[in-house]
């Protein structure tokens, strides 16, 4: 276990390097730079050179990347290039908007998808079984800004239950007016949902018609202790996995979560960076994007080892 641990972290090193570099290089290569979008086609070739001077987008490749790792090294990220505020700043603002809309679809995911996914694996072909099958079928049918469209126009504007949008509102205006992240949470939540259950569901059901449990069945193991102490860790192991996968669904799913409810988190925080060839705000969001996908699959990785280690053999 040990030996799988240090080899996964080292991997992860490996993986947060590789970002840092990619991230700068795939920001370098974006069409167009800051300059030309401030000046736009009003602008004539010597005040978009004049500008591109000043915010520093004509030294080599090379020394704005040392000057960018120098920054992380110390905490800073640097300036937006439109507004010249701190890039800290506007992450700082964003990130308690992501927070509250992906923490409780988060919450929802833990408890009630390997809940449902054991309760359908443990009653295969059960009116539940089925009603889960059903449910997963319909959503990855349905993208998520559709499903978003279609709560708003049948919740929000035929029944006047629940607000449509959230546009201007912040951290603090979101949590006095928690209503606003009903419809954003539900449609984050509900295909990650169905797909982590789906998972536990399939573990369950394998574990529990597999030749271990059936020979425990043989040596008079009660059928709750089977469940408990082998079908249940059989089936976690490959979930906790998942579970990872979700999480960065729920990063993807954020930027059109976001844009659907006019919440201004860091999904279209990201998107605006890059429509304005803000670099360095592009490179922030990304960093911390990307960072995010590595943690949790360590994370994910190192569960799925400890829950079942046979199934990491060749590691």
């Amino acid at each position: 276990m040990r030996r799988y641990v240090l080899r996964r972290s080292l991997l992860a090193v490996l993986q947060c390097l590789v970002v840092l570099v990619a991230v700068f290089a795939v920001g370098s290569l974006l069409p167009g730079d800051t300059a030309d979008v401030l000046r736009g086609e009003l602008g004539t070739p010597e005040q978009v050179a004049a500008l591109r001077t000043e915010l520093g987008l004509d030294e080599p490749v090379s020394t704005r990347f040392v000057h960018w790792l120098g920054g992380l090294f110390t905490g800073d990220l640097g300036n937006s290039l439109t507004t010249g505020l701190p890039v800290g700043e506007d992450l700082g603002r964003r990130v308690g908007v992501t927070l509250l809309l992906g923490a409780p679809a988060l919450l929802l995911v833990t408890v009630l998808a390997p809940l449902a996914g054991t309760v359908s694996g443990l009653r295969e072909g059960s009116r539940a079984d089925r009603a889960l099958n059903t449910a997963a079928v319909l959503l990855h049918a349905v993208p998520e800004f559709v499903l978003g469209l279609l709560l708003v126009a049948s919740v929000s504007l035929a029944a006047g239950l629940l607000p449509a949008t959230a546009v201007g509102m912040d951290a603090a205006a979101l949590l006095a007016r928690p209503a606003v992240l009903v419809l954003p949470v539900a449609v984050l939540t509900a295909r990650h949902l169905c797909d982590l259950a789906r998972q536990v569901r399939a573990g369950v059901a394998a574990e529990r018609h597999g030749a271990v449990a059936a020979h425990l069945r043989l040596l008079g193991m009660r059928e709750r202790t089977v469940v408990l102490r082998h079908v249940l860790p059989g089936a976690l192991g490959p979930a906790a996995q998942q579970y990872a996968r979700c999480v960065e669904g729920l990063l993807g799913g954020a930027v059109l979560v976001e844009a659907v409810f006019g919440l201004r988190g860091m999904g279209t925080g990201f998107v605006e960076a890059v429509q304005n060839r803000d670099l360095p705000q592009v490179q922030a969001y990304a960093l911390v994007f990307a960072g995010t996908v590595v943690a949790v699959n360590l994370v994910g990785d190192l569960v799925a080892h400890r829950l079942a280690p046979r199934r990491e053999v060749t590691a």
